[in-house]
């Protein structure tokens, strides 16, 4: 059995990885796998290369490439309909109505970190076929703590097994926070693409305060992202934003004090922002 750590860099995922290589919890992984969507804020990147230095197991980089920028590419089906190459879980509004208009489809995750994640798995234990006897190959480790134990989800493969060794310990996010900083390691930051639509106000708040260019960033892709999606054949009037108040970026109020509804307790595969 390979056991494998899905490494996000967050604060779970961290924590996870820091406590099995003291050896809090076994045993210790073979590696662990980073799914690089190429768009997480800079702090993130400099944390995974301090704590890859932190770990005695090898961290792998995949990578299905970079969302901000495939998600500009337009294609055209059989049928002459146009798509977006990838799409955002961005929250639509009727430009006709005024109205909201839902949220766009949630691929992201699916394509550019499960897959890719996958596809390494399949690599490291030689997997080329599954059949129904095809036994549990690997462990995959998922950082997600008790107080967001409503993400965890079983595998979609019959050859790995999830496992939640922080909720199996019974710790929680600020838990997690405190055994690093009782331990002597700094603060990990959050993971999730810097644009994330499922950002709250707080975190919105904080990039834009810490990190002005990945905020810049946001809103400059969110405008862009705005006029590919009005080339495609299926939105109609309907315009993306990447905040829920469905307001531009640069022009939203964000209040720390606002309803903290955290949606990525809503994402259906557990394995963004830990």
């Amino acid at each position: 059995m390979l056991n494998v750590l899905s490494l996000g860099a967050g604060v779970q995922s961290s924590t996870l990885a820091l406590m099995a290589a003291h050896g809090e919890i076994e045993p210790m992984p073979d590696c662990a796998i980073f799914a690089d969507t190429g768009d997480e804020p800079k702090d993130v990147y400099e944390w995974l290369k301090w704590l890859e230095t932190q770990l005695p197991f090898q961290v792998h980089h995949v990578s299905q490439g970079v969302i901000s920028q495939d998600s500009l590419k337009l294609k055209t089906a059989k049928n002459g309909n146009i798509y977006t190459y990838v799409e955002i879980p961005a929250h639509l509004s009727d430009a006709v109505d005024k109205k909201k208009a839902g949220i766009q489809r949630r691929v992201c995750t699916q394509d550019y970190k499960i897959n890719p994640i996958r596809k390494k798995l399949r690599d490291l234990v030689g997997l080329t076929r599954v059949t129904k006897n095809t036994p549990i190959l690997v462990s995959q480790w998922i950082g997600i703590s008790t107080d967001e134990a409503v993400r965890t989800k079983p595998s979609r493969d019959r050859w790995i097994e999830n496992r939640w060794p922080l909720i199996e310990k019974n710790i929680n996010r600020q838990e997690c926070l405190s055994w690093l900083k009782n331990n002597g390691y700094p603060t990990a930051p959050r993971s999730a693409c810097v644009y994330c639509p499922f950002h709250n106000d707080n975190e919105w708040l904080r990039i834009k305060t810490t990190d002005p260019e990945g905020f810049q960033k946001a809103v400059n892709f969110e405008k862009q992202y705005q006029v590919t999606l009005s080339k495609t054949t299926l939105m109609g009037s309907r315009i993306p934003y990447f905040h829920r108040s469905r307001v531009p970026l640069d022009e939203v109020d964000f209040d720390p004090n606002r309803d903290q509804f955290d949606m990525f307790d809503h994402e259906c595969e557990g394995m963004c922002g830990v």
